[in-house]
C-alpha cells in the first residue's frame, strides 16, 4: 500500500448545483446500461427469430445465453477500469465507459439478419455483448464511486438512490420503448425490422452521458489523494493489496451482490420471458407487469435511501432478506393467478426488493479506503455478478425446463437471499461515515485517521 500521507481537505459538501450536476452524470451512464438490457430482456423473442437459429424455444435460449456472455467479461472490465479508475480519476474512466457502452448497444440495431448472413449474425451480437460487458465492467463501480464521494455523508442513501432511479429509468424506457413499437408496428414488422429501432436511440443516449460527465471536476475525495500523493503506484500493486489487505470486505460485498442481483436479474430481466412462455401471457400483458413494478420501485426508492441516512443501511438489507426470504414462493403463486395477480406479486416483490437497491451507492462505495475504492467495488460486483447475476436468466429458463417446476426463479432466490443474510452479518454499518482516507470507513483505524486531519 502507498505510504500514508495527511491529504489537503477539499470543501466537505460541494455546492448544489455542483452535487445536481454529479448525481445527473452518475445516474445517465446508468441508464444508459439498464437501457441496454431492458431492450434485450423485452425484446428477447424478436432478437432471437431474427440473429439465432433454431426453434423458438431454442432460439430463445441461445439469446438468453448470448446476454450472460456479457456478464462473463464484466470481471475482465472491472480488473481494466477498477485500477485505472483509482489512478487516472473517476471521471475519465466513466468517459471512455458509457461511449463504449452505448456505441457496442448502438451497433446491435445494425446487424443484418440470420436469414441474410447467417451465423455471422450470431457472432457479431456476441462480440458486442462482449464490449458492452467489458465497458460495464467499469461503469457502474465508477459511477456508484462517483456518487458516493459527492454526496453528503448525512445524506448519501438518499442521494445515492438516484442511481438506481436512473437505473430503472433506463430500463424502463428501454421497455416502454420496445412495448410501444410493438403496440404501434405490429408483430411482423416487429420480427422484420421494428425490433432495431430500440437499439439505435442508444447512440445520442451516450453523448449526452459523456458530455454530462465531461463538465463536472473529479470527486473531492479523489481529488484529496491526488494531492497527497497516497494513490496505489501500479495495477498490479493495486490488485496484490487487495487481496492481501482487503480480502474480507470483498467477500462479504461479493455475498451481498449475490443476493442483490440474484434477484434483480430474475425480477427484471427475465420476468418478461417467464410471464410469457411459463403463465401464458400475451406478449403484451408480460411486458406491462414489470413495468408497473419498475414504476412503483422508482418512487420508493428516494424514500428508502433517506430512510437508510436516519436508521442504517443494514437494517433495510434485514427487511429486505428476510422479507424476500419468506414472501417470494407465496407471491409467485399470487403472479401465477391472473394478470391483475402478476402485478400485484411483482409490486410486492419490488417493495421487498427496494430496500437493497436502495443502498448500493450508499453501501458498497463505503466498504473500501478511497485509494482502492474504484477497483475494489468493481472487481468484487463483477465477478460475483457475472457468476451468479446475468446468469439467472439463462440459469432460470433452463433449470424450469429440466424440473417442469415453474417456482425454480422463487427458489434461486431464497438461496441467494440466505448467502446475503450471511455476508449482511459481517458487513461494517457506515451510514453517516466519511468515506475520506485511506482507512476502510466505519473502522476505528478510520475514526483515527480522520480525528487526526482535522487537529490544527
Amino acid at each position: 500500500m502507498a505510504a500514508e500521507a495527511k491529504p489537503t481537505r477539499a470543501d466537505a459538501d460541494p455546492p448544489p448545483d455542483v452535487l445536481r450536476k454529479a448525481i445527473a452524470a452518475s445516474a445517465v451512464g446508468n441508464a444508459t446500461e439498464w437501457f441496454d438490457y431492458g431492450i434485450y430482456a423485452y425484446g428477447v423473442t424478436y432478437i432471437s427469430a431474427a440473429l439465432f437459429p433454431g426453434e423458438a424455444a431454442e432460439a430463445t435460449l441461445f439469446a438468453l445465453a448470448t446476454f450472460a456472455i456479457s456478464f462473463l467479461v464484466r470481471p475482465l472490465g472491472g480488473f481494466f477500469w477498477g485500477p485505472l479508475g483509482d489512478r487516472l480519476g473517476r471521471r475519465s474512466v466513466l468517459a471512455i465507459t458509457i461511449v463504449l457502452m452505448a456505441g457496442a448497444t448502438f451497433c446491435v440495431g445494425l446487424i443484418p439478419s440470420y436469414h441474410a448472413i447467417g451465423l455471422w449474425a450470431t457472432g457479431i451480437l456476441v462480440v458486442l455483448r462482449v464490449i458492452q460487458g467489458f465497458s460495464t465492467g467499469g461503469e457502474y463501480g465508477g459511477a456508484a464511486t462517483f456518487m458516493a464521494e459527492y454526496a453528503p455523508d448525512d445524506r448519501r442513501g438518499f442521494y445515492g438512490s438516484f442511481l438506481e432511479v436512473g437505473t430503472l429509468a433506463g430500463f424502463s424506457v428501454g421497455a416502454l420503448l420496445m412495448l410501444g413499437f410493438s403496440l404501434a408496428l405490429g408483430d411482423e414488422a416487429m420480427q422484420d425490422w421494428g425490433w432495431r429501432l430500440p437499439f439505435l436511440v442508444a447512440g445520442p443516449l451516450g453523448f449526452v452521458g459523456m458530455y454530462l460527465r465531461s463538465k463536472i471536476e473529479d470527486t473531492p475525495v479523489f481529488r484529496e489523494i491526488e494531492a497527497a500523493g497516497v494513490q496505489e503506484p501500479d495495477a498490479g500493486s493495486e490488485l496484490r493489496d487487495l487481496i492481501s489487505l482487503y480480502w474480507k470486505p470483498l467477500l462479504v460485498m461479493s455475498g451481498l451482490v449475490i443476493a442483490l442481483n440474484v434477484v434483480n436479474y430474475t425480477l427484471l430481466s427475465y420476468m418478461p420471458t417467464y410471464l410469457e412462455r411459463r403463465l401464458g401471457l400475451s406478449t403484451q400483458q408480460a411486458l406491462i407487469v414489470p413495468i408497473i413494478g419498475m414504476l412503483f420501485m422508482m418512487v420508493l426508492l428516494p424514500f428508502a435511501g433517506a430512510l437508510s441516512d436516519r436508521v442504517g443501511r443494514k437494517p433495510l438489507w434485514w427487511f429486505s432478506l428476510v422479507g424476500l426470504f419468506l414472501l417470494v414462493i407465496p407471491l409467485y403463486h399470487l403472479m401465477d393467478a391472473s394478470f391483475l395477480g402478476a402485478i400485484l406479486g411483482f409490486a410486492a416483490l419490488g417493495l421487498l426488493y427496494a430496500p437493497q437497491l436502495a443502498t448500493i451507492s450508499a453501501t458498497f462505495p463505503a466498504m473500501f479506503p478511497t485509494p482502492v475504492r474504484f477497483a475494489g467495488f468493481a472487481i468484487a460486483y463483477n465477478v460475483s455478478t457475472s457468476l451468479f447475476g446475468g446468469t439467472a436468466p439463462a440459469v432460470n429458463s433452463w433449470l424450469i425446463g429440466r424440473t417442469g417446476d415453474p417456482t425454480i426463479p422463487a427458489y434461486y432466490m431464497m438461496g441467494a437471499c440466505l448467502i446475503g443474510m450471511v455476508a449482511l452479518f459481517f458487513t461494517i454499518e457506515t451510514a453517516g461515515h466519511s468515506l475520506r482516507g485511506s482507512h476502510i470507513p466505519g473502522t476505528d483505524a478510520s475514526r483515527r485517521e480522520l480525528a487526526s486531519q482535522a487537529q490544527p
